[in-house]
């Protein structure tokens, strides 16, 4: 059964900027969670192959397939090669690109370049998480409908459908050179169902619209450097990755794909984190995509509203703040990778980083022009009293790990953070506020990590505080967040404890996995910590280094330019959920770092 799953770099995102699907190399839907992303799927193969259901249209005949986005979209083209003929199949998620909510629908397009070959579709969906086998009912042969259980399916067709089972069809088509035909599946409540046609004219019209939508959202983008492709394909997965209603930005499209195939590191990454916000609001900015920034900004605000002390490390994209984590028992997991989960309970941990991360987003935000406000002012103050009475505590750290709670210096640093973007927001409008308290608990935090967050032996920063020396890829950030220049000794001296005992072929591991993080098994390299390690090469005086590092860690990409959270060292497989926001945030980052003229900081370029 665990060889029957492709390859996790096979798959292809679709987005309408509400829902996630993902695409095979073989032209089968195996991932589409319909309106949200983190909404149950109706089609989950990918964490069960037998009971998840799929959607998947392809050649009868033994086939070769490429495949590619359309230029500059999240539109996807998958080219079929037999021996007797070609076919494309062209699959979008519609973009609404008026006001109001999306229609919900995938278009996929059958087009006979050359010769002729027999084309089959087979529609078999599965709801709640494979738990309901819909009813499909054939209303015609062009028309069907599935439903049972919270969700309906519309699927209307140009190949005819010839064979119908109690919760599948099958749908075929003989194709001659030239011939289009039409796939449309829409989804809708069950007591909206209303299985009516819908004009080839208005079909095509909505993939031609959903390509133009994409290509005049890449128009804007602002990085004109040497990486310009694989920074515009991360653009568009962070688009991609947008709930459009709400600004949120969610981590990924998908849950529970595995850190380690066969392992328990399996993970709901469908919400939104503040660990991404500073970064995700730097990038969008630095890309030029201003409205984009303004909508995350106005959404943090919006679902961190209240007390500063109950801030959580994440929220759905909605700003719901209850995720409760639940082990689904039925599901076989991507590869036999158990147990599936649905939810998050890192998002009970005490994480003391998050503070920073907030003030930093509202920092970048303030330096690009947004308003902070009165109202969001006396908020940033409040979770400054946060930090002011908590940072002294141990927490679970940016890896939220759930082992025992330490001193992490990254979460110290963080926690300076904080209060340095709070002295600077003051400063900057002439603000009131805690000031001198500020300033005092950022030396205090400065000489606790001077004094027991460097291990005199290396000189790197420690893990925590007490440690033997550990490694922690986290410390990359140091420096990135300005506690210490690049060019700091013990910045230096972390970056390269980092590459040496995390490393592997530029890849980088985030800790050493011997148990402290509570949880078994290992788990690959991770790519944003590798993109930090260039940026501090590259922001430190290597810039050869950093460069050659750099496009060594773009052939990690798939096929398609998209990543996912890790990366097998051994393998070069991908790992974990996918795409990644956090990934290509840090490709994002670290190609605009690779740009800087030399000795001319971030801040000063912008």
């Amino acid at each position: 059964m665990a060889n029957t799953y492709p390859p996790i770099s096979d798959y292809a995102l679709l987005s309408d900027c509400h829902s996630g699907v993902l695409v095979s190399r073989d032209g089968s839907i195996d991932w589409c969670a319909f309106h949200r992303f983190e909404a149950r799927p109706v089609f989950g193969r990918l964490l069960d192959w037998e009971r998840g259901g799929f959607f998947r249209i392809a050649p009868v005949d033994k086939y070769e397939a490429t495949r590619k986005y359309v230029p500059n979209t999240n539109v996807l083209e998958t080219r079929f090669e037999t021996a007797t003929g070609v076919i494309t199949l062209t699959d979008g998620l519609a973009v609404r690109v008026e006001e109001g909510h999306p229609d919900h629908r995938i278009i996929r397009r059958v087009q006979c370049e050359s010769g002729e070959l027999e084309v089959k579709a087979r529609f078999e969906p599965r709801f709640d998480y494979g738990l309901t086998q819909p009813r499909v009912e054939l209303v015609d042969d062009d028309l069907a409908m599935a439903y049972g259980g919270p969700d309906a399916l519309i699927l209307q067709t140009e190949l005819p459908i010839d064979t119908a089972e109690i919760s599948a069809c099958d749908a075929a088509r003989t194709l001659t050179e030239g011939d289009d035909a039409l796939v449309a599946l829409t989804w809708c409540l069950p007591q909206e169902l209303d299985p009516e046609r819908l004009p080839r004219e208005r079909i095509l019209g909505e993939l031609e619209g959903t390509i133009g939508f994409w290509q005049a959202w890449t128009e804007r983008c602002g990085y004109k450097g040497p990486y310009r492709d694989a920074v515009l394909r991360s653009g568009l997965v962070l688009k991609g990755l947008t709930n459009a209603p709400t600004g949120a930005i969610v981590a990924a499209a998908t849950t529970s794909l595995p850190e380690e195939i066969g392992g328990e590191r399996n993970w709901d990454y469908r919400y939104s984190w503040l660990r991404d916000s500073a970064l995700t609001v730097n990038a969008l900015f630095m890309l030029g995509y201003t409205e984009e920034a303004h909508d995350y900004m106005t959404w943090l605000k919006r679902t961190t509203a209240g007390s500063a002390k109950e801030l959580q490390i994440m929220y759905g994209a909605g700003g719901e703040r209850f995720l409760p984590e639940i082990e689904l028992e039925h599901l076989d997991g991507y590869r036999s990778s158990r147990p599936v989960r649905v939810g998050n309970a890192a998002v009970e941990q005490f994480q003391l980083d998050v503070y920073g991360e907030m003030l930093d987003a509202a920092w970048h935000y303030r330096r690009h022009g947004g308003e902070i406000d009165d109202v969001f002012w006396e908020f940033l103050c409040r979770v400054g009293e946060a930090v002011l009475e908590q940072w002294e505590q141990p927490d679970s750290g940016i890896w939220e790990i759930r082992g025992d709670v330490r001193h992490f210096v990254s979460s110290k640093v963080m926690a300076w953070v904080a209060l340095d973007r709070l002295l600077r927001l003051a400063e900057a409008d002439d603000r009131d506020g805690d000031v001198n308290g500020w300033r005092e608990a950022c030396h205090a935090i400065r000489k606790a990590v001077d004094d027991e967050g460097v291990d005199p032996e290396t000189h790197a920063f420690r893990q925590y505080f007490g440690d033997d020396g550990r490694a922690d890829a986290a410390n990359l950030l140091i420096p990135i967040v300005g506690f210490v220049d690049f060019d700091d000794p013990r910045a230096s001296a972390t970056a390269e404890l980092v590459a040496k005992e995390l490393g592997a072929d530029g890849l980088v591991r985030r800790y050493v996995t011997d148990g402290m993080d509570g949880v078994d098994g290992d788990e690959g390299a991770f790519l944003i910590c590798s993109f930090w390690l260039v940026e501090c090469l590259a922001r430190g005086g290597e810039e050869d280094r950093a460069r050659e590092l750099f496009e060594r860690l773009l052939s990690n990409c798939n096929d398609l330019g998209l990543l996912s959270e890790e990366v097998d060292p051994a393998s070069g497989e991908l790992l974990g959920n996918f795409p990644q926001a956090f990934s290509h945030l840090g490709l994002i980052q670290a190609a605009i770092a690779l740009d800087m003229p030399e000795g001319l900081t971030q801040e000063a370029l912008e």
